[in-house]
């Protein structure tokens, strides 16, 4: 791992903060911003990694001793921390309706794309993310013919920087019924990842939708 002095000044936490918006960071990465520094013997990002493995408590919270318990985190910065927590409880608690994605199953109960998977035309829908994988917008990105959309990474992408997204999911249904991914799908997944690698805005997964299931491009091995 990169020590923090390492990574260029542009791509550490608070100067993205300030670019790109707080939701654009990772939960380690909004660590990192909060600690500020390390220690001599360690740097800010692996103890900002530890604290992310850390065990929460039934109320979803990391507790005080478990944050003493990582060498480089005293008292101070464990109060710190805590205060951090409490603070967002109070005032940033989530609207209602706020939607986390952690698998890619987690969409199917999104309206857009209940709507979508019995369309008899194939519709493109791009899901934007952000850092911490809750969903910030659902779009339709093109609507095709009866089994084919046509779709370019410039459409897909203008919305999500728009957004200040950290990743995207992009679905599609097939009004066909059938859930194996065409050539055409697995290009434009191709061309997608490879764009969003140089945005800096990943795509998480592709998934093909019908009414009877669907089919993750990452789970099957294409992304």
């Amino acid at each position: 791992m990169k020590k923090m002095k390492d990574v260029p000044k542009l791509d550490r936490p608070r100067e993205k903060i300030a670019k790109k918006g707080v939701t654009s960071l990772t939960d380690q990465e909004l660590f990192e911003s909060i600690l500020g520094r390390g220690t001599r013997n360690k740097d800010v990002r692996e103890i900002a990694k530890e604290i992310c493995g850390l065990k929460k408590d039934r109320q979803g919270l990391i507790r005080y001793d478990e944050l003493t318990s990582i060498m480089g985190i005293g008292p101070s910065k464990a109060a710190q921390i805590m205060a951090c927590f409490e603070i967002g409880r109070r005032y940033c608690a989530p609207a209602d309706g706020c939607f986390k994605v952690t698998r890619p199953q987690d969409i199917l109960p999104l309206p857009i794309i209940v709507e979508m998977r019995g369309k008899r035309q194939e519709h493109f829908i791009c899901i934007t993310l952000n850092g911490a994988g809750e969903v910030l917008d659902s779009r339709v990105i093109t609507v095709g013919l009866l089994n084919h959309s046509l779709v370019h990474p410039r459409e897909v992408y203008a919305d999500a920087i728009t957004d200040r997204a950290a990743s995207i999911i992009c679905v599609h249904n097939h009004p066909s019924g059938s859930l194996e991914p065409s050539p055409q799908d697995i290009a434009i997944t191709t061309q997608l990842r490879e764009a969003g690698l140089l945005l800096g805005i990943q795509l998480i997964d592709h998934i093909i939708v019908t009414k009877s299931g669907y089919l993750s491009m990452k789970e099957r091995g294409l992304l």
